[in-house]
């Protein structure tokens, strides 16, 4: 016999526990849940508690823990070898296509930025060529993107009003710096995981409010307007633009037309992709170069026009405003000038930089691989964003992420691999080296009408808007909150709302989760006018005419909360027995919560054990005076004494010093309110080995003694025991050899019908199933005497329970022995006897 087998024994004798033979004559048979086994075939288990050294082991890193850490660092080291023809296939029309549509939006996105055009282009560049080294996700196109380039703008305008000796481009390589390093650390310390503090509802909040801004702010342009900022607030923006409108240039033709043809084309593409459908691949790239098309025409169109104006290195004078020279080259590459002093002049506005950084990526790289059925490391990613932002600007970028527009095209045009990065840099680089010639013709406002374009994509429909609604009204007031702020004051403002606000909602939801009692409830399977009858572990359910095969228990909360039927009377399992389930963790900002409502319910169901337990009237505490002479005179309290309560921690992983106090704070009231008896403690689906070693330091998970050390006396030991073989053990062929039996002869009178208090325990087919399976002899006929069974937890924890069944189970009989044995004492019936014989 192993030392923890002879350990077990030696616990179950000290806890009452019988170890008999199963077939021993006059030994109580086995059922599902109860603790009586065969000492010959048990399998004892004592559960050892987790300690400190157990804990330090799991958190340091192994030399292989460290060695596919160092291998995470390059993703691209597992699927590169694997590269071939076909895969090379889809990244080069992939990549073209992308390189195609980056080229104008990087140059557009540039001016948002405050920057000159070939910013843009270094971005776009820098950010698709380092990328696939790091991804997780072959969908993503790091370069410029609208809103980080507007922040970038913004901290550009506010640095040159304090120091206009410093270039714009330098301050925005500073940024690209520092944020980039902030992002690298996050991620490599793996710690993606806080990107998930931010909700849909305020990811969603800020591309709106962001794309609002964006948009009302290229209106100006685009009609040629100016004499004010388009970079106040979006409400002023609107307002000035309408006192304006007089003012309107040549450039609202070059700039409404090219909006207007760019949904054009959209719209017609789109609808010939519906009508053909055998041509939706070739209507797809189409219409994705829509942007190509319309610039190359309103180019040619700016060429026609100014083609006698000398050019030259300044803003030429033209009948519209044109991007005018576009250097060829890397001109502006080199060690980017960073230091304490710019540092400081945009320190303030790092946060919000840091935010939009990770959240536009990384919502945007987590939806595409649910779509395409693939899953991205953030933590890894972040390292991706974090060293693009480092590197790039040693030649010329400025802080770029992930393209919501950019991302959505590459994916729909047949991406294979990350590898795909690679060729769109070499088309950005192509146009870097071979095209600032054409650059320099096209329109201002065409560049606007491509990014009002653009950000139209990121507004949020209202049918998603109300997609929120129904799903989480209050975070809709979370997303209006943010677009409304964001419109009335600025992108930064709109970010801290909506985070602020989304942190408060759920911290609310945290603390004031409420708890549920939860009642018993008999149900059966019904399929049309069939009984489903479970069947044996393994086969499918069949149709059966006996209710009884079918009939399980089931938990619901009593006040129905949960939308469960409420015609259906769910009342308390027992009298005086009470099932409570936490419903959202339980830890120190809740844990008051939760049981301030558990503790006044029970007081308001339960009457106090021994009314005389005051015997002066002095002696009862102010906040509990009793009932008036009146009310005592009216009649006898029926209600039940307190006996035991059921914890289910189904939604519990951890609990904390705080929650577990409050806990042995309620243990202690309650005993008050029972003395001189005690409150057994029953907890259920217990998740953590940490939750368990907790409980047991505060004593929970074995009886509570009597303060004169009798409280074990009364109660009787359940636990739940499984056999080891499963499906193909004795047991299963027990079952079915009764089952032919009884298909050979007619059905037997049902067990529970003759026995209702075998129902008020189990309330299981399975139960009665058992004792047939003992009365029919099915054990012994097959052997399943020699059939191993094993406790499923400790014998250690007595009230630590597998499900709530047990914990019920064990509850209502040790209240049923107590109140046996009460009864036995006022009878002179000796203690041992059964309840039945009484």
């Amino acid at each position: 016999m192993s030392i923890r087998t002879s350990i077990g024994h030696s616990l179950a004798k000290g806890l009452g526990i019988k170890l008999n033979y199963r077939n021993e004559v006059g030994s109580t048979p086995v059922t599902r849940g109860e603790s009586t086994y065969s000492i010959d075939t048990a399998d004892t288990y004592v559960e050892k508690e987790p300690t400190a050294t157990e804990w330090l082991e799991s958190i340091t890193p192994s030399r292989r823990d460290t060695w596919s850490y160092l291998k995470s660092l390059f993703p691209f080291i597992h699927w590169l070898p694997f590269y071939n023809v076909q895969w090379l296939y889809g990244d080069l029309v992939a990549g073209i296509t992308i390189g195609a549509v980056v080229v104008p939006q990087g140059m557009a996105y540039a001016k948002l930025a405050e920057l000159p055009v070939q910013f843009g282009l270094y971005s776009s560049f820098m950010g698709v060529l380092i990328y696939w080294f790091f991804a997780t996700s072959k969908d993503i196109t790091i370069g410029p993107v609208a809103v980080m380039s507007t922040i970038t703008g913004n901290v550009v305008l506010h640095v040159q009003a304090v120091r206009p000796d410093i270039p714009g481009h330098v301050v925005a390589s500073a940024l690209a710096i520092v944020a980039g390093a902030i992002v690298c650390f996050l991620g490599l310390a793996r710690l993606g995981w806080l990107v998930d503090f931010i909700s849909l509802a305020s990811i969603s909040a800020f591309m709106t409010g962001a794309a609002l801004n964006i948009g009302v702010g290229q209106v100006p342009t685009m009609m040629g307007i100016t004499g004010f900022s388009t970079r106040a607030p979006t409400y002023q923006v609107v307002i000035n633009t309408l006192k304006n409108l007089r003012h309107t240039k040549l450039d609202a033709a070059m700039g409404l037309t090219a909006l207007t043809m760019l949904y054009l084309i959209r719209s017609t593409f789109n609808y010939l992709a519906r009508r053909q459908p055998q041509r939706k691949k070739v209507w797809f790239f189409c219409n994705t170069l829509r942007t190509v098309f319309v610039l190359l025409l309103y180019t040619l169109i700016s060429f026609l026009v100014t083609r006698h104006i000398p050019k030259t290195s300044k803003t030429p004078k033209t009948p519209f405003t044109i991007l005018g020279y576009v250097p060829r080259g890397f001109q502006d590459a080199g060690v980017p000038v960073i230091n304490k002093d710019i540092i400081s002049l945009f320190a303030s506005q790092l946060p919000s930089t840091v935010i939009v950084l990770l959240i536009e990526h990384i919502s945007i790289a987590k939806s595409f691989g649910r779509i395409n059925n693939y899953t991205i490391n953030p933590s890894q990613e972040m390292i991706a964003i974090g060293v693009a932002n480092l590197l790039g600007p040693f030649l010329g970028a400025y802080p770029s992420t992930g393209s919501f527009s950019r991302t959505a095209i590459k994916a729909k045009a047949g991406v294979r691999t990350p590898f795909g990065g690679l060729i769109t840099a070499v088309v950005v680089l192509i146009a870097i080296y071979g095209l600032p010639a054409v650059f320099y013709y096209i329109p201002s406002a065409s560049l606007s009408a491509v990014i009002i374009h653009a950000v139209g994509d990121l507004i949020t429909p209202p049918n998603t808007v109300y997609q929120f609604w129904r799903i989480s009204p209050l975070e809709v007031v979370v997303f209006f909150a943010g677009v409304l702020v964001t419109v009335f004051t600025s992108i930064d403002n709109g970010i801290y709302t909506t985070v602020c606000m989304s942190l408060a909602l759920f911290l609310f939801r945290a603390f004031k989760a409420q708890g549920r009692f939860l009642g018993r409830l008999a149900v059966h399977s019904v399929v049309g006018d069939h009984v489903i009858d479970g069947g044996k572990e393994g086969t499918e359910p069949k149709p059966s005419n006996d209710p009884d095969k079918s009939k399980r228990n089931i938990f619901l909360p009593i006040d129905h909360e949960d939308g469960s039927n409420p015609n259906l009377q769910v009342k308390h399992p027992y009298p005086g027995i009470f099932m409570y389930r936490f419903s959202e963790g339980y830890n120190y900002p809740n844990a008051g919560h939760y049981l301030d409502y558990m503790v006044q319910e029970v007081m308001r169901t339960c009457k106090r054990t021994n009314p005389v337990s005051f015997p002066r009237l002095g002696d009862r505490p102010w906040n509990d005076p009793g009932s008036s002479r009146k009310e005592a005179v009216v009649g006898v309290d029926n209600r039940p004494t307190l006996k035991a309560i059921i914890l289910d921690f189904s939604s519990v992983n951890n609990v904390d010093v705080t929650s577990v106090q409050n806990l042995i704070d309620v243990r202690n009231q309650l005993d008050r309110y029972t003395a001189p008896e005690r409150v057994q403690w029953h907890l259920a689906c217990i998740n953590n080995r940490w939750t368990k070693r907790a409980l047991v330091a505060a004593g929970f998970g074995y009886p509570t003694p009597d303060d004169d050390g009798t409280g074990f006396r009364r109660w009787k030991p359940i636990f739940s025991v499984s056999e080891i073989g499963g499906a193909d053990s004795a047991a299963a062929a027990a079952e079915d050899e009764l089952r032919r039996m009884q298909s050979k002869s007619q059905p037997q009178r049902d067990l529970e019908s003759a026995h209702p208090e075998i129902d008020s325990i189990q309330g299981s087919s399975e139960h009665s199933l058992d004792k047939q399976l003992n009365a029919s002899g099915a054990y012994a006929n097959t052997g399943v005497a020699d059939t191993r069974v094993a406790v499923v937890q400790g014998l250690n924890r007595p009230f630590f329970h597998i499900d709530l069944t047990s914990a019920l189970q064990s509850a209502i009989a040790s209240s049923e022995l107590h109140d046996l044995s009460l009864r036995a004492k006022s009878k002179d019936i000796p203690s041992g006897t059964d309840k039945r014989s009484e």
